[in-house]
């Protein structure tokens, strides 16, 4: 723990998909991945559509999620999954990081602050988007791993410890900062989110930003006069 005259560490932190990203990252792959056939096209859009409804709504099973989101590369294994996420980097992601939120990113390293991007999204898939931006601290739904058949170890579908999803990510930041002996009251904290799936990390922060917020967070935001932020449209 900080002296209590010493100045606060500032906190930046950043939810990633419709925050910095225009897009669901999770969702998006599962759709690349499908188009190379990993999965059924009907069936996987059908509950691929069923949990992000259920994620909009509030209602989501997270440990369901993943252990759907998750088989395909699971069954696929590293070397075809890592591939297919370099193809995807290239072919989606990369296309859809905008000046604008880059730009965001930078101007919190550059007055000092740590960045952090605190996701609901699996670690596979996120760490390469993480780097894109510059981002060094990532935290991500872990998964759980085991020998895969060329001996490296590979996932298995399972969420490993506490998912970083609604409360969780309250959790997940909490022993973020204990790892660097911090305690809340030690930094300053910064939370940017489109959803109110994170009302209770936005609720936690210092500063709340409900960035490209939906109608239920818009509302929120406003009644409580948080900060709105909506990056992808200039205002």
């Amino acid at each position: 723990m900080t002296h209590p005259s010493a100045p606060k560490a500032r906190i930046a932190l950043f939810d990633l998909d419709h925050t910095l990203l225009p897009i669901d990252s999770d969702y998006s792959w599962g759709q690349f991945t499908t188009a190379r056939g990993w999965t059924d096209a009907g069936e996987f859009k059908r509950r691929n559509d069923e949990f992000y409804a259920a994620y909009q709504a509030g209602t989501l099973d997270v440990h369901e999620y993943v252990r759907f989101a998750t088989a395909a590369f699971v069954a696929q294994g590293a070397i075809n999954s890592e591939a297919a996420h370099e193809d995807f980097m290239r072919d989606v992601v990369q296309k859809n990081i905008q000046p604008q939120a880059l730009e965001l990113v930078r101007s919190h390293q550059a007055a000092g602050d740590v960045v952090v991007i605190v996701t609901a999204t699996n670690e596979f898939v996120t760490r390469p988007i993480a780097r894109a931006f510059g981002v060094d601290e990532l935290i991500a739904v872990e998964l759980e791993q085991t020998p895969g058949s060329d001996g490296r170890p590979w996932y298995t579908g399972a969420i490993r410890g506490t998912p970083s999803f609604r409360e969780g990510k309250v959790t997940r930041v909490n022993q973020w900062l204990a790892a660097r002996g911090w305690a809340w009251e030690d930094v300053h904290t910064t939370f940017y989110s489109d959803s109110m799936n994170d009302l209770p990390l936005l609720e936690k922060a210092n500063v709340p930003v409900a960035t490209n917020p939906d109608a239920r967070l818009r509302q929120i935001a406003l009644e409580r006069q948080w900060r709105i932020l909506d990056l992808f449209t200039g205002a």
